[in-house]
């Protein structure tokens, strides 16, 4: 076994490596930002090195930085974990140079597999299916509109080099090609480095069916069964299970078969996955699945693997890469059970999924024999801007399917996260979800039901902001009882139970309140009974609601069936006077980078149009305009960072009539 080994990583998947290796015996060195220095993957390695600031191009993708780290430790191998270098040929060829082992397969492979084009070709060449399309070099938007014509929509453009759903995008109609295509380019600009797409036909009612793959230096290449991955968010995995639903013998062998044979193709070792798309308006059939792309590493979803069949992929990782057989054959590799895992992320999907950052005030998630979790984060820790948001992987496994389902809809409904906002409760909907238990949806499920999953917004929970605004006023009781509601008491003074006040009858105020970001004012009653608050307009419900309450500096987090609300009493001085008017305010919706701005100061703008586009997590969000009207300030500039909330730019409203 190896004795050493250097995880070119961060978050959960560094954890996860470094758990692994400990268990064999090998000394763990971790690379670091300067905004993990205090990460838990640096706190759990055995040293940790600093490589560079916050953004991934100055850190974590600086190939010489973590050499020059591994060359200096002496580590035996590096492990690259999944995005950033793990699937960067140059990056697996200079390991090998530097005569330190790289876990992954050869960089011939790598960059076999890691153009899409040439992938499809080699893949073409080996016999398997691929989906119509144009696959080739030439790059004009003139051209590739013309072949999504030839091919017909609805088309997928996807990014050459991409992966994760980014450089990604569905287009309907024609008309909607040319924007689709510079923000995928774009995208795929950012996250890549690569700017050139792909254009392909949109399988109908598709099924995402990706196959497990292994393979030694020694000619031999196994299949671990499939995990189905349909259920996805703008192209990206929410839940993922093994096995798929409504997999027979017969197809799994065919889609093994064809995912061996294209590893096979290409001299592959190591861990890898062949990603299908299957047509599933009839089930999956053994001809109605076709190669979409092999990823040359360990994807996210793992676990569900290794929970069917009892093996550590790490380990086997480690092993091959230390130049050892597979100790199975293929008809060796076990199938027991099922498993189901569910990406929890710090966003919002009330507000479009957009990436929630900030400090994990409370954090809570729940283990047991049929749960397991894969995290990256613990309580206190941040949630930054500049990387993925997932906070952790949520596993159940179950004798059956409605046996996992059912333990991981108990995990999610146990799991308290206050500070960034979730997609915890969205989560427990999705595997609750009549039609996904019943097996009947495809990659378009979560976007056909929306509202149902409760991703829209849902308003002002009312029974949540009466228990956030009786937590402060109760809290500032207790740090100073002689000054408490000194804000919004009158002269004659404080109000306490104990002061003799109570003989005067029920005394009300005004408390102003800041409520997700709004201001709200709620009457204050107290008399012998204590503090009580009303809303006006709301029905609230009588007695204690069943809510959690985390103090977060000066804010109270208020978690309430599955929702976080943030309450704060109201500062007068945070107030932006100069712009508290402006209907035609342009804020930025979270932290990020803006990557594109499309108008100028007096410029006039439509109602929707867009105006600049935002990135964060390497997606873009594009902001539009709330108002028709003159463009009269500009805020930021592309390439400027900005915090949540920030002013991009204002619009002069135009005068009705």
């Amino acid at each position: 076994m190896l004795s050493s080994v250097l995880i070119a990583n961060r978050g959960e998947i560094a954890v996860r490596v470094i758990r692994t290796a400990r268990r064999l015996g090998m000394r763990t060195i971790a690379v670091h930002s300067d905004v993990d220095a205090d990460a838990l993957f640096v706190r759990m390695a055995d040293e940790a090195h600093r490589i560079g600031p916050a953004p991934a191009a100055e850190s974590y993708l600086r190939m010489e930085a973590i050499l020059e780290v591994a060359k200096r430790t002496g580590a035996a191998c590096i492990h690259p974990g999944y995005g950033f270098l793990s699937e960067r040929a140059a990056f697996a060829r200079a390991c090998a140079d530097a005569g330190i082992v790289f876990v992954g397969p050869p960089a011939a492979a790598i960059e076999a597999m890691g153009l899409k084009d040439a992938a499809k070709a080699l893949a073409q060449k080996a016999g398997v299916p691929v989906v119509p399309g144009y696959h080739g070099n030439r790059q004009e938007p003139d051209f590739l509109r013309q072949k999504a014509y030839e091919i017909g929509y609805p088309v997928l453009i996807k990014a050459v080099a991409g992966g994760g759903g980014k450089g990604m995008r569905r287009v309907d109609k024609a008309a909607d090609f040319d924007a689709a295509l510079a923000s995928a380019q774009r995208e795929a600009q950012g996250a890549f480095g690569d700017p050139r797409v792909l254009v392909e036909k949109y399988v109908l009612a598709p099924r995402h069916v990706e196959i497990q793959v292994f393979a030694d230096a020694h000619g031999n290449v196994v299949h671990l069964n499939e995990r189905d991955c349909s259920l996805q968010r703008r192209h990206q995995k929410v839940i993922e299970e093994a096995p798929a639903p409504g997999m027979t013998p017969e197809v799994r062998a065919a889609m093994g078969q064809a995912a061996v044979e294209a590893a096979r193709a290409v001299g592959y070792v190591g861990a890898g996955t062949v990603e299908f798309i299957a047509d599933g308006r009839e089930g999956l059939r053994a001809d109605r699945f076709y190669f979409m792309e092999m990823n040359t590493r360990l994807q996210v979803e793992h676990p569900v693997t290794e929970a069917i069949t009892g093996l550590d992929l790490v380990e086997l990782q480690f092993r091959v890469a230390a130049g050892e057989p597979l100790p199975f054959s293929q008809e060796e590799v076990p199938l027991v059970g099922h498993a189901v895992e569910a990406r929890l992320y710090a966003e919002d999907p009330e507000r479009g999924f957009l990436p929630s950052t900030g400090r994990l005030f409370a954090l809570a998630l729940p283990q047991g024999a049929d749960v397991r979790i894969d995290a990256g984060v613990e309580a206190g820790d941040e949630v930054t801007p500049f990387y993925d948001p997932m906070i952790a992987k949520i596993i159940a496994r179950g004798e059956t399917r409605a046996e996992a389902l059912d333990a991981l809809s108990q995990a999610l409904g146990e799991t308290v996260v206050a500070g960034p906002r979730t997609n915890a409760a969205f989560l427990r909907r999705l595997v609750d979800a009549s039609a996904f238990r019943a097996e009947t949806f495809d990659t378009g499920f979560i976007d056909a039901n929306l509202e149902a999953l409760g991703a829209i917004p849902q308003g002002r929970d009312a029974a949540a902001t009466a228990a956030g605004a009786l937590a402060l006023v109760e809290r500032d009781i207790v740090r100073n009882r002689d000054a408490a509601l000194s804000a919004v008491a009158d002269p004659a003074g404080p109000w306490f139970a104990e002061d003799g006040f109570q003989l005067l009858g029920l005394r009300r105020t005004s408390l102003p309140l800041v409520v997700d970001g709004e201001r709200l004012d709620v009457l204050l009653t107290l008399d012998a009974e204590g503090p009580a608050v009303e809303i006006p307009g709301e029905t609230l419900p009588t007695g204690a609601i069943d809510a959690a309450l985390i103090e977060a500096d000066e804010e109270m987090l208020v978690l309430h069936e599955g929702r976080q609300t943030r309450i704060a009493l109201f500062d007068p001085s945070g107030v932006d006077l100069e712009h508290l008017d402006a209907g035609g305010l342009v804020k930025a919706p979270m932290h990020g980078k803006v990557v594109a701005l499309f108008v100028a100061a007096g410029d006039a703008v439509e109602k929707g149009q867009r105006l600049a586009v935002v990135e964060a997590m390497k997606m873009e969000h594009p902001l539009t305009a709330p108002v028709a009207g003159t463009v009269s300030e500009i805020a930021a500039a592309p390439g400027d960072q900005v915090a949540e909330g920030a002013r991009i730019l204002v619009i002069e409203p135009a005068e009705e009539g």
